[in-house]
């Protein structure tokens, strides 16, 4: 007999379909009458058939004819929402699908495997493995270690040893011995308690990489994927409590969704509740992400850069390989190296560079001509973060410490957040300069005076007002990240009776991090449309191949700017294009290319500049050379 959960005004009722031919809206009738029935006051209706509603999926949330059959629209066991006409969606309503589940209208469940051995996990598994592109499983090697740590707590459990979390309290109670005879319920009792968090559900990716702790020997849990209240609010939804979400139900009670699957809820065992809850795989696991992230980022802003750089008609030469020789930072060589790549002239003919080739002007901008520098030391901090997050994915967080091959626990810190909380500070520091400088290289680009092109990129200025409150909107992300750079691990605040009298606060070094790291993004994507339109008022002249690949990728899905229109949908479909790695990937075959096959530098000439050459002639720095006077 087909059986269907529908959701209806926060509450979840199972209802028995006995005939296939009924239809969805005698399902949503059957659903309100089960509503109203457990209601004292019938939910402030008189009678179903007032009732007016409509039906939708949770997953996809399309909506369905209630005059189809339910045997024609659903399959057994979907999970389905009536809603109530006229009813105000409460300001705490928690939907559905979570933001950007729309990415799973088409979600296939993987066939590739990541091993999980404890050593080699990276954050680009991580993330890989929170979008739904793969499956986990455990090594014989890893799975063996787990049996074997599992082995001691039995023992510890048998011959009533006195350790923390095992046979005792927590925090404060840390010296409450608990009996034998309540040590499960001890362990459900943590995660009850501990669920005590607020505020929307995180993303469903940051969901799904949360934990990669196993959890029993029984392996439909084993393959599910996870700070005390964070955690505890996943684990709570393992043992068939409080809310979870699933591709095919969307949020729903736990015990619906674990059914829905197939599963049912687990039973603790000693010690497990608090495995699960303790450590920091929430900070590492949004760290993870925002490594990811800001990697791509940075490497898209050197080609933002660049771009900009040739609608301003820069120089290639603050680029040169000598310069950055005599300053060895990796991280400053190779954006300069990236810059040479999509910049040189004679490997990639510019006739924007050629068009400017003996202009008198002495140098460029800082926003410009200091790229290498200050991208530079972006990616270097990213490279310094990323090693961090790193190890921290491939380390056990727990407390206590199981070590089998000494059978022995032992109580320490590894659960505090403090390197994580930090090198996610410094990330947020670190990847706002790229917001920073390019919303100067915006303003470069919008002022008149400083670029040559129409005030604020757009005909018949005064009429039309262009770019001018899209570098507003940029000057303000910069602005908000001033404040969210502010290092939240530099705070403390103690709880549990002085227990935990000192704590990272790396939840929202975490969490805010993420956010600069969009602001990043959305600042890029402007200064992006406005080089591409800055484009426009130099045609017919064309820069280099690469970027010409770029101009033509953003082309792909925004017009030109001929006239005011409405600017946020381009400013989303650049900001799309950055977040999927389109201009990386546009860009990345020419970079490559220059790499490999070690083109010879070019150091065009002019008369503007200063060689050897030249001297005892009468000279002047020029805007193609190296310049002496530095402010």
């Amino acid at each position: 007999m087909p059986r269907y959960t529908v959701h209806v005004r926060g509450e979840w009722l199972a209802v028995p379909c006995l005939n296939g031919a009924n239809t969805v809206g005698w399902l949503g009738r059957e659903a309100v009458r089960r509503y109203m029935k457990n209601k004292p006051d019938n939910g402030g209706f008189t009678s179903v058939e007032e009732v007016k509603f409509y039906v939708r999926r949770c997953k996809g949330l399309g909506l369905l004819d209630l005059d189809d059959t339910v045997e024609d629209a659903l399959e057994d066991n979907e999970f389905v929402e009536v809603v109530i006409e006229g009813d105000i969606m409460s300001p705490d309503f928690i939907p559905s699908q979570p933001e950007g589940v729309h990415l799973y209208s088409k979600y296939r469940e993987p066939e590739q495997y990541i091993s999980l051995d404890g050593n080699s996990l990276t954050t680009e598994d991580l993330v890989s493995l929170g979008k739904g592109l793969y499956k986990i499983k455990l090594t014989p090697e890893a799975e063996a270690k787990v049996k074997r740590s599992r082995e001691v707590i039995e023992r510890i459990v048998k011959e009533q040893t006195v350790v923390y979390g095992i046979t005792t309290g927590f925090g404060k109670f840390a010296r409450t011995v608990i009996p034998n005879s309540k040590l499960m319920e001890l362990q459900v009792n943590l995660v009850r308690s501990h669920s005590a968090g607020n505020k929307k559900p995180l993303g469903v990716f940051s969901f799904l990489r949360f934990m990669l702790v196993p959890l029993t020997t029984d392996d439909h849990y084993r393959m599910l994927l996870g700070d005390l209240a964070p955690l505890s609010h996943l684990a709570l939804g393992l043992i068939g409590e409080g809310k979870m979400w699933s591709p095919k139900s969307g949020w729903a009670d736990a015990k619906y969704v674990l059914e829905a699957h197939g599963l049912r809820p687990i039973t603790l065992k000693p010690k497990e509740g608090l495995a699960l809850i303790n450590g920091t795989q929430m900070i590492t696991s949004l760290g993870c992400e925002a490594v990811e992230r800001a990697s791509a980022i940075a490497r898209q802003a050197d080609i933002v850069a660049a771009l900009t750089l040739e609608v301003l008609k820069g120089t290639t030469k603050a680029f040169d390989t000598d310069i950055h020789a005599v300053r060895p930072h990796k991280g400053q060589a190779e954006v300069a190296f990236r810059f040479r790549s999509l910049l040189d002239s004679d490997h990639h003919p510019s006739e924007i560079a050629e068009s400017h080739r003996f202009c008198d002007r002495v140098q460029d901008a800082y926003t410009m001509r200091c790229c290498p520098q200050v991208h530079g030391v972006v990616n270097d901090t990213i490279a310094f973060v990323k090693d961090i997050m790193m190890t921290e994915i491939n380390s056990a967080t727990d407390n206590p410490m199981v070590f089998a091959e000494r059978a022995e626990t032992i109580s320490g810190g590894n659960f505090h957040g403090e390197y994580p909380a930090k090198a996610l500070d410094y990330l947020a520091i670190g990847v706002h300069e790229l917001a920073a400088i390019s919303e100067r290289r915006i303003e470069r680009l919008c002022n008149p005076s400083l670029s040559e092109l129409p005030a604020f990129l757009v005909t018949e200025g005064g009429l039309n007002s262009g770019f001018m409150i899209a570098h507003c909107t940029a000057a303000a992300l910069v602005s908000e990240n001033k404040a969210l750079c502010h290092p939240s691990s530099v705070d403390s605040l103690s709880t549990s009776a002085a227990t935990e009298d000192h704590v990272s606060m790396g939840g929202w070094s975490a969490r805010k991090a993420l956010r600069v790291i969009e602001h990043v993004e959305q600042v890029l994507a402007i200064e992006l449309l406005a080089a591409c339109q800055g484009i426009e008022f130099l045609r017919p002249l064309r820069t280099t191949t690469p970027l010409e690949k770029v101009y033509d990728l953003v082309r792909s899905v925004v017009r030109p700017w001929m006239k005011d229109r409405f600017m946020a949908p381009d400013i989303e479909a650049a900001h799309r294009l950055l977040v999927e790695q389109k201009v990386w990937e546009v860009a990345k075959p020419y970079i490559e290319k220059y790499r490999r096959e070690h083109i010879p530098e070019s150091r065009p000439g002019s008369p503007t500049a200063f060689s050897l050459g030249s001297l005892g002639k009468k000279t002047h720095t020029g805007h193609d050379h190296s310049h002496q006077n530095e402010l």
